[in-house]
């Protein structure tokens, strides 16, 4: 019997090696960077989404097939090469979604977590050494990474085609849950089986998201414009406007009720109806559902307020206004404090 040809290394190749440090981190982060500013000139065009989305795909699949006669061949080059592509991809990709996450995260609230997430992926792909060490060894963790990813990307992508966020938040972790049937072909042993384990994990993240996901992952790309304490909403302006987060309760006892003046921003096309939820000293006092829901598509936002009239003495204390989905998801929140 004779050995075969074990597959070139970073280290057994010394210019590889030197471009798996800190050179192609370096250039990775440029890179990311790049797609950042291209993003922060206006919200993320779905076919740049869609696009990295599929490369990252398929690129995926077939290092998933090809890795083991890659390596039988003495090509392990080419499946190096191959996963820097990925990582680059993952990379710009969280990087591509992550505005989009922070400016709909409140960060007071439990949905910062996915936006520290989303950061999170984005450093470890751009660090070359640490990804390496941390994800290439281990594939159980290179598939959550392409899971997590295409999950973000896609709940910011389908909003962009007019679908309601929560729609999206479920669609996106069914499609990225399917899209794992190659990396559980492996462990199977065949496409069939592979297939109905990505539609037990695509069951499983409908029910994460239906219990956890949709109060930790923010909106996205919806998020609070504006957010401002008034006496009177009159034409969709708000009247006597508080622009501090202190008002004394003499003022509010004066004016007889408070109004939540809010903008909600929205791509162009989706309609989506929200609720105002007003709390005192951390106890639910009001719920309002807004009858007319956001449209999409004002750069200013759609504008919304509620009234709260149930003014009992004493009225001062800590207040908030919590602006969500009909379905929980937190858009956004207006505090502020009314003195005695």
């Amino acid at each position: 019997m004779t050995d075969r040809p074990s597959p070139p290394s970073a280290s057994s190749l010394p210019i590889l090696g030197w471009l798996g440090g800190w050179p192609i981190s370096i250039l990775s982060l440029l890179l990311g960077l790049a797609a950042l500013f291209v993003f922060r000139r206006g919200l993320p065009h779905v076919a740049w989404i869609v696009g990295y989305l599929l490369l990252l795909w398929l690129l995926f699949v077939l290092i998933t097939e090809l890795r083991a006669p890659l390596h039988e061949r003495g090509q392990g080059l080419v499946a190096t090469v191959a996963d820097y592509s990925i990582q680059t991809l993952y990379h710009n990709l969280l990087l591509f979604v992550l505005p989009a996450y922070y400016a709909a995260a409140t960060l007071d609230s439990p949905n910062v977590i996915f936006p520290a997430m989303v950061a999170a992926g984005a450093v470890l792909t751009a660090i070359d050494p640490l990804y390496r060490r941390l994800v290439q060894p281990r594939p159980w963790l290179n598939h959550a990474l392409l899971g997590f990813s295409m999950f973000a990307a896609l709940n910011v992508a389908l909003p962009l085609v007019r679908v309601r966020p929560f729609i999206a938040l479920e669609s996106s972790a069914v499609l990225s849950a399917l899209a794992l049937a190659p990396a559980f072909r492996r462990g199977a042993g065949g496409w069939l089986r592979a297939h109905a384990h990505a539609l037990g994990a695509a069951l499983i993240g409908v029910a994460l998201v239906w219990v956890v996901g949709r109060f930790v992952v923010p909106p996205a790309p919806l998020f609070l414009a504006r957010a401002v304490l008034a006496r009177d909403v009159v034409q969709m302006r708000p009247v006597d406007a508080v622009e501090s987060a202190v008002i004394p309760a003499a003022t509010v006892t004066e004016w007889n009720a408070m109004t939540a003046y809010t903008a909600v921003y929205a791509p162009a096309g989706i309609r989506q109806p929200i609720r105002h939820v007003w709390w005192r000293d951390h106890e639910q006092v009001a719920y309002v559902d807004l009858p007319t829901p956001v449209r999409g598509g004002r750069l200013q936002g759609f504008r919304t307020y509620s009234t709260y009239t149930d003014l009992k003495p004493p009225v001062a204390g800590r207040y908030r206004v919590d602006v969500v989905t009909a379905s929980g998801q937190l858009i956004g929140r207006l505090r502020f404090t009314v003195t005695p």
